[in-house]
Order: structure tokens, then sequence, then C-alpha cells
């Protein structure tokens, strides 16, 4: 690639400050590379032949990823600095998706930052990170459009910053949906605090894909026992319970919700999720769970969407697939923490028909994301 080329390149990949300051002249050619765009595009250089061989492999239909992480370099500084980053999301490149994509058959992989998230108890840093990271990742899917989506960040729980970068999004970055993790502090996606995003992404018959984290009350309670065995999953559970039990999940019925991990440890919840009405006769409590939930508990799981995540083995996929249909089942991979291959080899360990694979690799995904259809 020439010089030339990887300048415009890192214009499109770069943040918003660094590309206004290098076309005003305050930043220079070899400082604009050593930043945003240079994280990126230093691996860009080494990696000609595994992009060449992208670009074909994105030519053939193939597996949709729903659950694939990226790193934007804004992302890495700020949770290196926070203690936050741990070593497969610091080390990410540019050419690490693409080979574990091509190496399984991944033609297309919809991004997302992971847990941490954008927000460190500053709302103005968060709003700043998640615009820079947003424009990271469109200028990803500017420049591979059959290769990337985008899950945009958003920097809950600051409602109204949030309500601007959904604006700027969709509007501007014609992202595919958002990307929000299971809480935010003390506070769940069904909290009442956070409905004017719901209602907004509700208007825009949005796509919102959603990513644990460790809440407050839950961290390090087992020293010797790392937070992703137990709590990631459990999280993403009372995050479908709050949406469902607010009565958000029914209040804003044009939300299609992805969750992440095989829907945590909801599968094997579910009859504590179906009686929870019957406690209002047996604990003398009042919860009026029909309201909140007019069509039934049951119905409500069933139209949301689940990914595969670190669930492709049989035990999760027999459950998952008692609850919901396979219509409802995405692929997904949670890269760079997982691989691909990791995913392809444990559905076809679970004993599911030729239909139902391609279902979950691929065409569920282009009920929602019909633009990645050729």
């Amino acid at each position: 690639m020439s010089a030339e080329k990887m300048i415009q390149a890192a214009c499109a990949c770069g943040s918003t400050h660094e590309v206004t300051a290098f076309k005003a002249g305050r930043l220079s050619r070899r400082s604009l590379l050593a930043g945003a765009g240079g994280a990126l595009f230093s691996g860009l250089v080494a990696s000609q032949t595994a992009l060449t061989a992208g670009s074909s492999a994105a030519a053939r239909p193939g597996i949709i990823d729903v659950h694939h992480h990226v790193s934007p370099p804004s992302f890495i500084r700020e949770i290196v600095a926070q203690g936050a980053g741990e070593r497969p999301v610091v080390g990410w490149t540019l050419e690490k998706s693409l080979e574990d994509m091509d190496r399984a058959g991944v033609a297309t992989s919809i991004m997302s930052i992971t847990t941490p998230g954008v927000w460190f108890r500053d709302d103005v840093r968060a709003a700043r990170l998640a615009r820079e990271c947003n424009d990271f990742g469109a200028g990803l899917m500017s420049r591979y459009p059959t290769r990337f989506g985008l899950f945009a960040a958003l920097p809950l729980p600051d409602v109204d910053a949030s309500l601007k970068e959904i604006a700027y999004a969709f509007d501007v970055l014609k992202a595919d949906g958002v990307g929000l993790l299971t809480s935010f502090g003390d506070r769940w996606l069904g909290d009442r605090s956070f409905w004017p995003v719901l209602e907004e992404l509700n208007r825009r018959k949005a796509v919102v894909y959603t990513h644990p984290t460790t809440a407050n009350c839950c961290r390090n309670l087992i020293p010797e026992v790392h937070y992703s065995v137990i709590e990631l999953a459990t999280d993403t559970s009372r995050a479908i319970a709050s949406l469902l039990f607010t009565g958000a999940a029914a209040r804003f019925p044009d939300i299609t919700f992805i969750f992440s991990h095989a829907g945590g440890t909801m599968p094997f919840l579910l009859e504590r999720f179906t009686r929870y009405p019957g406690l209002d006769r047996g604990l003398g409590l009042n919860l009026d769970i029909a309201g909140k939930v007019p069509g039934g508990i049951e119905a409500m799981l069933q139209k949301f969407y689940y990914d595969i995540a670190q669930a492709a083995h049989p035990a999760a996929m027999a459950s998952l697939l008692k609850v919901v249909p396979v219509s409802q089942v995405l692929f997904g991979t949670d890269f760079p923490f997982r691989t691909a291959a990791d995913h392809v080899r444990g559905m076809a360990a679970s004993g599911l028909s030729g239909e139902q694979t391609q279902a979950i690799n691929r065409l569920n995904a282009i009920r929602l994301f019909p633009r990645f259809a050729d």
C-alpha cells in the first residue's frame, strides 16, 4: 500500500479529532499514522496477503458473526489507563480479525466493543470515546462493506448523550444497530431511567445487541474464580429479567434484542421465569406480571434473538433450542476471546441438522441485516 493510500485509509478509520486536525494542517502525516489510524494500518502493511484473501472470501456466501469485538486505538488507550484492559482486547488488530474470519469461512462480522464499555464515571469522556469508537468502526465498514457491520457504542448511563449518539450512528454512520452492556453500575437495561433511549430505539425499529458485564454487586465474590466464569452469563439473565418484569420489553416491541452467550443462564432458569407470576399468590405480592408481559413470558423469550458465542456445545445448544425456535439463534464467536473455528467445530458436535446449521450460520442474520444477503 502506498503512503498516500495509507493516509486516505487513516482518514477513513481515524478518529474525528485526528482527521480534522490533519486536514487543518495541525497534524502531520506521520502523527496521523502513529495515532488512531496508525495502530490499525501498521497491521495493514504487514497483512496484504490476508486482506486479499479476505476480499475473495467476501465474494462467497458464508457465516455471519454477530458477536465479533474490535478494539479502536482510543478504546485501547482508555481501558489500559483504567487498568481494565484484558490481553486479547489490547492485542487486537485488523489482521487478526480477518485471518480468524477467513480460517472458518466467516464472510461478515458485525463489530462491537466489549466490556467494560466506554463509561468510567465521566460522562464527557464517555461521549467522546463512544464517538471515536463508532467513527473507527464506520471507517472499517466503509472500506470493507461486505466484511464488516457495526453495532455502535452508546455512552450510557448518560441518556442525553446516548440519544445524540443514536442519531449520529444511524443517520450519519449508517450503523446496523447499537451495542449495549447488560447493566450500568446498579441499573439493568429495563430500568426506567433508560426508557427514553429505549423509546428512541423502538421508534427506529433498531437492532440492539447486548453484551454482559460484571455488575457492581458481584465483583470479585470468589477471588479464585475469574468473573467471566459465572458473572457474565448471570448478568445476561438479569438483563433479560429486567426487560421482562419492568414491562420494558412489551412497551418497546419494535426493538430487536440480541442476547449473548445463548441467553446466559436464562434457559436453565426458565421455570423460575415462567412461574414468577404465581409468586403473588404464594407470597402475597402484587406483581402484575400479566400486565407487564401481556403475551406471556415464554412468548417474549421466543421473540428475542440469542447468539451462540461461547455456547456452541451440545449442553447449551440443546437447552437453548428447548426454549426458542432455531429461527432466533445467531452465530457468534466472542472474538478475540474465542475463535470462529472453535464455534464451527462446536456446532458440528451439537447434533444439528444441515438446515439448522445454515439458519444459525447465516439465514437468520440475513433477516435482520438484509444488506449482507449478496
